[in-house]
């Protein structure tokens, strides 16, 4: 009788456990530039399109937004400190990372800073650093998801320009070649932008008038998004989920 009640108690506590395991929430993970990246109250209004993606999924989505500034796929994961030390950004990720996780990628801003040896790549060196962090969020059973970066705002005689040089089509290419999923960013913010015009489209960036307590000079910043642009930016990305059709969209609460 005790045998017996004790396989019935440890079966009862394995079925709990196990639903327990399963009503864990996804984790999102955005790994990129400061154009997606959390910021603090001493930069605001710059946001990052990370920030404001994060407030549009249920509780059954957590969005963890490991994306900083000025890193690119090097040196996210190679980042040399102030000291001159070694700072892997993409190792804590991986540990933590659990089957059925996402992991969105979404570099280039950096990576075409080729001057800069430390943070530079050429376009191989990107295409080699976008398959790794395929291949490990892979290893553990993760999703991986490809953005282009998105547009700055550069327009020439009413036209926007393309500034990333070929870095987009290597997402496109390592996309295509691994079977990854991604999103056109540059494609979707190139036509938000030209929808609102060469200066209607200040509204979406960090356009700030002197006497401000973070700018007391102003700032003109046509790379980094301010609160509206990045609310703007974030349901693009949501407009890629769904053309994806990942099943994260189910827990979108955004319409």
């Amino acid at each position: 009788m005790k045998k017996q009640f004790l396989l019935i108690s440890g079966g009862l506590i394995l079925i709990f456990l196990f639903a327990f395991q399963r009503e864990k929430p996804v984790t999102i993970y955005i790994i990129g530039d400061s154009t997606a990246a959390n910021k603090d109250s001493s930069t605001f209004p710059e946001t990052g399109w990370g920030m404001a993606f994060a407030k549009l999924f249920n509780q059954q989505v957590k969005v963890d937004n490991r994306a900083l500034n000025g890193r690119s796929t090097k040196s996210f994961k190679r980042d040399v400190g102030k000291d001159g030390s070694f700072v892997n950004h993409w190792k804590p990720i991986f540990e933590h990372l659990r089957s059925g996780d996402y992991v969105f990628i979404q570099f280039g801003h950096n990576d075409e800073k080729i001057d800069k040896p430390n943070v530079g790549t050429s376009l191989d060196e990107f295409e080699q650093n976008l398959i790794f962090y395929i291949d490990q969020t892979r290893e553990k059973g993760g999703v991986p998801i490809l953005l282009t970066p998105i547009a700055r705002r550069k327009f020439e005689n009413g036209t926007l320009i393309h500034t990333h040089g070929q870095y987009p089509a290597i997402v496109r290419k390592v996309a295509d070649h691994t079977h990854t999923a991604w999103i056109d960013m540059e494609s979707k913010t190139t036509k938000l932008l030209t929808q609102y015009g060469a200066e209607g489209s200040r509204q979406l960036f960090l356009y700030v008038n002197s006497g401000d307590r973070n700018y007391p000079h102003g700032k003109k910043d046509d790379t980094h998004l301010n609160t509206f642009g990045a609310d703007e930016v974030a349901k693009l990305v949501v407009d890629g989920i769904r053309e994806l059709a990942l099943p994260i969209q189910k827990n979108l609460i955004l319409k």
